[in-house]
């Protein structure tokens, strides 16, 4: 018997089943490009704070594979869901599709970080020379789950272009989508980084720096230093951008206690103080390569404020530690001109209904295409000088 057959694939119904350190192992290897999302800390954040689990919409199907000694050799964050919310890679036209013609999309399977549209790795195999056909059973395995549940569909979301491409001849439909990303081009300070841009644009960032910085004492707070009452007054900024875009936040106070009683030092809060009163906040996630931009909010208005808790203090933080990147979360093509540029991201898609894969299967061609175009297109445009030179200024 081979070494592939020789293997069991078990759905496992909480996080917490699985021991951190085979989690971990799996999901992230090397430090030096650790995501803090695929952290088994996270992750178990959100269930024991009940921001996942029953009631949500979001039930854990993870997978565990493992050879006949017991040693875990792949994992991957999977969901049983029954609405389409807190995902960022949109399918209500094709539930509504499904719908119209007699069918139910749910429930459905989602292979996925939840409420965190931040790309990586979602089917997490440990490194070694079995690595990509874990990858393959861990992918294949979500269709046999799915066929246990009768669930219509499986979507492996904001995974890496890497994994897209080797599963794509695996049965499951491609789609891409946009993202705008900072890149760290070895900048020695911000002032370099303002450097590249063009004149314009370099004029309006500073404008809008001295702007936000008027009224409003800028500070972070990272690792033992997060106190309760800062999650608490962030959370309250949280709540407010919340009930504003979606109606009802995902997120509970409970999960960021958690979140900052098991990663503090993963943790960046940047809060903006008018007297005593903390007025705005950004929270942060620290990566061993990047640093990811989650949540903000303010109490009261103040211009250009979200400009720079959300991204000029990250990419400030960034050339401060070297990392080679900022993200700051889904869509915005404001962010062009702050020097975030566009990225492709990418998903997989695998549709029981035989009809409905072939309709949205013509409909990704298609959006495949536009998205590269238009990526291209602001990428063209983007701020920074033609000539890829710099100002000299300091």
């Amino acid at each position: 018997m081979g070494d592939a057959e020789a293997r069991i694939v078990k759905v496992v119904p909480s996080i917490g089943e699985i021991a951190a350190a085979d989690w971990d192992a799996c999901a992230n290897p090397d430090p030096a490009t650790y995501n803090p999302f695929l952290a088994h800390a996270f992750l178990k954040a959100l269930e024991e704070s009940g921001a996942v689990g029953a009631g949500t919409g979001w039930t854990p199907y993870h997978l565990v594979i493992e050879g006949v000694d017991g040693a875990i050799s792949g994992v991957m964050p999977l969901y049983g869901k029954t609405h389409s919310q807190g995902e960022y890679v949109f399918d209500h036209a094709w539930a509504d599709a499904l719908h119209r013609a007699g069918g139910r999309y749910y429930p459905k399977l989602q292979g996925a970080v939840p409420f965190t549209p931040v790309p990586g790795r979602r089917i997490l195999a440990r490194p070694g020379p079995q690595q990509q056909e874990t990858e393959r059973l861990l992918a294949l395995a979500t269709r046999a789950v799915a066929s246990r549940i009768d669930a219509s569909s499986v979507h492996i979301t904001f995974l890496t272009e890497g994994e897209w491409q080797r599963l794509a001849g695996e049965g499951f439909l491609q789609r891409t989508g946009q993202q705008f990303h900072w890149r760290n081009a070895g900048y020695r300070s911000f002032d370099d980084f303002l450097a590249t841009l063009a004149s314009r644009k370099r004029k309006a960032i500073r404008k809008e720096r001295a702007e936000a910085h008027s009224s409003v004492e800028i500070f972070s707070v990272t690792g033992p230093d997060i106190t309760e009452t800062h999650w608490d007054a962030f959370f309250a900024f949280y709540l407010d951008t919340g009930s504003r875009k979606w109606g009802r936040p995902y997120l509970n106070r409970a999960f960021f206690s958690q979140l900052g009683a098991a990663m503090a030092d993963r943790c960046l809060l940047v809060f903006a103080r008018e007297g005593d009163a903390l007025v705005a906040g950004a929270l942060h996630l620290i990566g061993g390569d990047c640093l990811y931009g989650r949540y903000w909010g303010s109490t009261s208005y103040h211009p250009a404020l979200h400009f720079e808790l959300c991204y000029y203090q990250a990419i400030e933080y960034a050339i401060a530690h070297g990392l080679a990147r900022a993200e700051a979360g889904a869509q915005g093509e404001h962010k062009l001109a702050r020097g975030y540029l566009p990225e492709t991201t990418y998903s997989l898609h695998w549709l029981a209904n035989p009809s409905l894969e072939a309709a949205v299967a013509r409909y990704l061609a298609d959006e495949r295409d536009q998205v590269e175009e238009v990526n291209e297109l602001l990428r063209e445009h983007g701020p920074f000088r033609k000539d890829g030179g710099s100002t000299g200024e300091t």
